[in-house]
This record gives C-alpha cells, sequence and structure tokens, in this order.
C-alpha cells in the first residue's frame, strides 16, 4: 500500500518516481505557477509535472530552486510538444526546456502527443533515447499514446517506455490500457484525474466521501492510487493543494473500490489521440 507522499514506484528502468505530484497545465507563467509549486513543495509534494507546451517551465524552476530543497529530491517531468516531433527538433526542445528550467537534467521526459505521422513519431522517441543515454533525461515516456503507439514504439526501438500519461479518472477509467501497461510494466499517470474537473456532478462521490470523513477529491485521489495508478492532480489554490495530498491515513474497502469502478462512462474531455492533429506539421 501506498503510505505516504513521498512514496515512489521504481519504473521499469530503475528510475524511481513518487506516485503524487502536482500538474500545472493551464497554471499561468509567472505568479500563479510559482506559488503553486512552492506551495506543493512546502507540503511535501517531491513530483512535479509540467510541459513545454504549458509556457510555464522558468516558473516551475525558479521555485524549486527557491524552494532550498536539494535538485536531486524533486522528480520533474516535462514534455516535448507536437511541433517538435522528429529527432533533430526533439533534441532541440529538450535543450530549450532545461534551459527554461535551469536544470542540467528532466527527470522524466515525455512525447506529449503520438500524432498521425509514424515515423516521425518514432524518430522522436529515438531522440529521447538519446538523451537518456547522455543524461540529459533519467527516463524516457509517452503520453496520450493508445495501446497500437506504444506496440510501434517498443517493436522500433526494443525500449518500452516507462510511463504513459493519460486522461484516466472514474468517468474514463481505461481497464484494458491499465492492464496492458500493467503488463508491459509501464507506470500509467493520470491526468484530469478528479473527473476533468466535473466532481460536482457526481454527488454519489461526495456521499462516499462522508463515509471516510474526506471530501470527493481525496476519495477519487485515493481511489487511483489503490488502482496502481500515479497521479498529478492541478489546483492554484493552497488549501486544495494541501488537501489533495492528504490521502494517506485512509484506504477504500475493496467494495468502494468497485463502486466507483463502475462509474465507468467511457467518457473523457480530452482529444482522442488517434485524430489530435493540433501543432503537428500539416503532414503530421
Amino acid at each position: 500500500m501506498i503510505k505516504s507522499i513521498i512514496d515512489k514506484v521504481t519504473l521499469n528502468d530503475g528510475v524511481k518516481m513518487p506516485w503524487f505530484g502536482l500538474g500545472v497545465y493551464l497554471v499561468a507563467e509567472g505568479d500563479e505557477v510559482y506559488n503553486s509549486v512552492r506551495w506543493a513543495l512546502e507540503a511535501g509534494y517531491r513530483l512535479i509535472d509540467t510541459a513545454a507546451f504549458y509556457e510555464n517551465e522558468e516558473g516551475v524552476g525558479r521555485a524549486i530552486r527557491d524552494s532550498g530543497i536539494p535538485r536531486e529530491e524533486i522528480f520533474v517531468t516535462t514534455k516535448v510538444w507536437n511541433t517538435y516531433h522528429g529527432y533533430d527538433k526533439t533534441l532541440r526542445s529538450c535543450e530549450q526546456s532545461l534551459s527554461k528550467l535551469g536544470m542540467d537534467y528532466a527527470d522524466l521526459f515525455l512525447i506529449h502527443w503520438p500524432g498521425q505521422n509514424r515515423d516521425r513519431m518514432l524518430k522522436t522517441w529515438e531522440a529521447l533515447l538519446n538523451l537518456k543515454e547522455k543524461k540529459k533525461i533519467r527516463s524516457a515516456g509517452v503520453s496520450n499514446f493508445k495501446q497500437h503507439h506504444i506496440d510501434a514504439v517498443i517493436a522500433a526501438s526494443g525500449v518500452t517506455p516507462s510511463v504513459n500519461q493519460v486522461e484516466l479518472h472514474p468517468w474514463y477509467s481505461k481497464k484494458d490500457l491499465l492492464r496492458y501497461a500493467q503488463e508491459k510494466g509501464i507506470i500509467l499517470t493520470a491526468w484530469g484525474p478528479i473527473f476533468h474537473g466535473h466532481l460536482s456532478e457526481v454527488p454519489e462521490v461526495h456521499e462516499l466521501g462522508r463515509k471516510y470523513g474526506k471530501s470527493g477529491a481525496q476519495v477519487v485521489l485515493r481511489w487511483h492510487l489503490q488502482n496502481g495508478v500515479s497521479i498529478i492532480p492541478k489546483s492554484v489554490h493552497k488549501n486544495r493543494i494541501v488537501e489533495n495530498e492528504q490521502l494517506f491515513d485512509f484506504e477504500l474497502t475493496d467494495e468502494d473500490m468497485r463502486f466507483i469502478d463502475n462509474l465507468n462512462k467511457d467518457k473523457g474531455f480530452g482529444p482522442d489521440p488517434d485524430t489530435m492533429n493540433v501543432g503537428f506539421p500539416l503532414d503530421g
């Protein structure tokens, strides 16, 4: 059982990653992202998830430096955006991200979306492996990949991604993808883990929270952890950032886990990775 915010999972390449962290998608560069990261680190978070596309890597890096916490104690994830697919562009994207972060390396670097150009995607993955060999990144993973995308990556390189970060919540539980990931030794990380912002539409989860003396959000986040899914909930409010990490003094029963499982509607709110083409080259 995951017992504390500092508990880590050992990825398939031996790198240790915290199960729990802060996501900063749509958190504005400047004071907003700076304060969010500082509050999270003060609350005990040790994983911060950003991306080139979020345009807030500079604020993330500044907050980490100002925290006074040694760099090696904080796990930093960033991602290569769609317009940088391809071998050389991916290398440049990583250098740009590291420069903005003010860091020598990222702990985890992800392909943000697979795109529709298989060859370009595979070149991007090849670049990630090169970055890992050069110690610019510690671990190489993917984001928003379906099974067939991962199969292509493994077939081409012989290397299995360490992480696949996907939209995942009780309305979109992706049990088949989770089973596949577990069989391959890949950790799923959930973005939009609290119903992608639609928690107020699920009164039964709030009722379940009252049973445990917890909020509905805390119950959902605990459900993820007990399923072996890592989580990066986002907030810009200090009280929510603190509340979100208070998950380690209770455990959902098997019956309540099944209850939340049964909320699945196969309903997602993000783009379909097979058709999403925003930001990709015209032939991508």
